[in-house]
């Protein structure tokens, strides 16, 4: 009797270590946030700018890899926004540091922008006790909008179109997560935004 060799081998499970990509992207992330703050401290702007490029583009990656690995989870909504938060404090920092007299001259927007995504951040640790993971749509296009803003300014200067559209999308942003904090009973991860809790359609993780 001829027996192939599937026949007579045990069937092997498929390796599973890619679900865990996007939160090892983040964790890569949350261990540059050091490096990045180094290079402000000490004013070196060229590895501040590149540092703050690839930090940028993870971030863009980790949620992309999620979705496609369909590898969502607390965890990596957890790391992914705590990334997300000290590379923004330290972008600011970083903005001070090399380009002070743009935010001079915008300081009542910045002031506008920040103050929203600190009330935000501070409701929801009081409310939950953990940084809000809402990840919405309107914050994802802010949060590019502002990668591209810093690093553009970077690399090739200052547009006043792009800092206005960046400006208002982000206070739109933040506002609605404020109004999320303030509807949501307890934290959830990957909210859509307001449409989809309204309507009843979100798919977020408790």
């Amino acid at each position: 009797m001829n027996c192939s060799v599937d026949e007579i081998s045990p069937a092997l499970p498929a390796w599973d270590g890619w679900r865990y990509a996007p939160n090892a992207v983040s964790l890569a992330r949350l261990l540059a946030a050091p490096i990045l703050l180094l290079a402000v401290l000490t004013r070196d702007e060229r590895l501040f700018k590149w540092l703050l490029l690839g930090c940028l583009l993870s971030d863009i990656a980790d949620g992309l890899l999620a979705r496609a690995l369909d590898a969502r989870s607390s965890l990596g909504a957890f790391l992914d926004s705590t990334a997300d938060v000290l590379v923004c404090l330290i972008a600011v920092a970083g903005l001070w540091a090399f380009h002070s007299g743009v935010l001079a001259s915008h300081r009542t927007a910045f002031s506008i922008v920040i103050g929203l995504y600190l009330a935000e951040a501070g409701l929801s640790l009081w409310r939950y006790g953990r940084i809000s993971s809402f990840h919405t749509v309107l914050t994802r296009v802010a949060a590019y909008l502002q990668g591209f803003f810093v690093v553009s300014l970077f690399l090739w200067g200052y547009f006043q179109w792009l800092f206005y559209a960046m400006t208002v999308l982000s206070a739109a942003a933040y506002t609605e997560e404020l109004v999320l904090l303030c509807l949501l009973p307890g934290w959830r991860a990957d909210v859509g935004g307001l449409y989809w809790i309204i309507r009843g359609r979100d798919r977020s993780i408790p």
